[in-house]
């Protein structure tokens, strides 16, 4: 089904725009590719917490967790399959606990600080295929993640529903495994791609 519904649309769009170099095809397919298995992920996902009757939590959860993601990046798994199975335990567990767990406020101390450091230490985290080279781009985003979690950490203390303290909390932790060199150990991907870019240049 990937296989048919890229191929048609590649099709679609050398037939509309033949002057596209082969190299602006294989950014196009790679963007193709990415939006279909996040389509199909999030029906999957949704589905799932639909029958679990969590849907709106798992929403609240993943637009809280999308907001640090987007400027901190961090890993990709290199198959599909990984992809789907690790984001399905992670959106569907994550919400879960934060219904069912109370932090005290001193753990949440511990737990924020933790992780505002480890943010600004690892954040942005690229991947092979989308190194961040720019050093200024680097820069913000290290400092737009940095920002982000601190005002994540704020508001756990400031809002007094636990549910969604504990989605601020949680999105943090789950972010900080994303973008620790741990991780990308763990699958066997090289870390901080950037880097060579950079000795290229030199």
């Amino acid at each position: 089904m990937k296989e048919l519904i890229i191929n048609n649309s590649l099709a679609l769009i050398r037939k509309q725009f033949p002057n596209y170099s082969e190299e602006k095809m294989e950014e196009i397919e790679y963007g193709l590719v990415g939006l279909y298995l996040t389509i199909s992920k999030l029906i999957i996902i949704f589905l799932i917490a639909f029958l679990l009757g969590i849907l709106k939590e798992v929403l609240i959860f993943m637009v809280t967790y999308n907001i640090i993601r987007t400027t901190s990046f961090g890993l990709h798994a290199t198959k599909s399959w990984i992809c789907l199975v690790s984001s399905t335990l992670i959106f569907i567990s994550a919400p879960v606990l934060c219904n069912l767990l109370t932090l005290p406020i001193w753990l949440r101390i511990i737990i924020g600080i933790i992780c505002i450091c480890l943010v600004f230490k690892n954040s942005p985290a690229d991947t092979e295929k989308r190194p961040i080279v720019s050093p200024k781009r680097r820069r913000t985003y290290k400092i737009l993640s940095t920002i982000i979690a601190i005002i994540f950490v704020v508001l756990t203390f400031i809002i007094t529903d636990n549910f969604l303290a504990n989605c601020f909390i949680f999105a943090l932790v789950v972010q900080c495994f994303m973008i620790s060199p741990f991780i990308y150990k763990i699958f066997n991907l090289p870390y901080n791609n950037y880097i060579n870019y950079q000795l290229l240049e030199e």
